[in-house]
């Protein structure tokens, strides 16, 4: 077997996608795609995302206390990519532009951007300073979700069709079929003597 070395680089395969929702000083609807994040705790559920202090994304986090976090879908990756190349800070309209429909949270001050059809509503729980990052962990009061992707109750990914992020190839991609059964499928193992 051949293998290839590339040094120190910042590749997870893959890296989700997440829009984060926030509110600006005005009341508008904000909306930016961070990577680097992901779920961090289980009691309180928690999610942890990274981002740049710059960001107002960030700046209305820490005014605030909350943010919601939407899984993208292939039907709206065009306006999650759109989130992720536009600076809210160079064009105040960013989210009008998008086209998309926000309503407030009943459970946290942020949006519940509509045409997502998986949100997880978050109060800042914590936050730690490294550099030029602000690391925000929320905890994850409730997860909302569109009937439309639900199959006897649960979050169908075939229906709800989730996009991840390929950093190596700069690519929105699809998740795949399933492939085993969690806790399960190795099993198989077990009676390997």
């Amino acid at each position: 077997m051949s293998r290839t070395d590339f040094g120190a680089k910042t590749w997870l395969f893959p890296m989700p996608a997440l829009v984060v929702g926030t509110y600006n000083e005005d009341g508008t609807v904000d909306a930016m795609v961070a990577a680097w994040g992901g779920i961090c705790q289980e009691t309180p559920a928690g999610i942890m995302i990274d981002l740049d202090a710059a960001h107002r994304t960030t700046d209305n986090i820490l005014r605030t206390g909350a943010f919601t976090v939407a899984i993208p879908s292939v039907d709206n990756i065009a306006a999650t990519d759109f989130f992720g190349i536009v600076s809210a800070k160079k064009e105040p309209r960013k989210f009008e532009k998008s086209g998309l429909h926000a309503h407030k949270s009943a459970l946290v001050d942020a949006p519940i951007i509509e045409e997502y059809k998986m949100i997880l509503e978050c109060k800042l729980f914590d936050k730690f300073v490294i550099k030029e990052d602000v690391r925000v962990v929320g905890e994850i009061v409730n997860v909302s979700v569109d009937d439309s992707v639900l199959t006897d109750g649960k979050i169908d990914a075939k229906k709800l069709q989730p996009v991840v992020w390929n950093p190596i190839s700069r690519e929105y991609v699809t998740l795949g079929e399933p492939v085993g059964l969690a806790w399960n499928i190795g099993k198989a193992f077990l009676n390997n003597d």
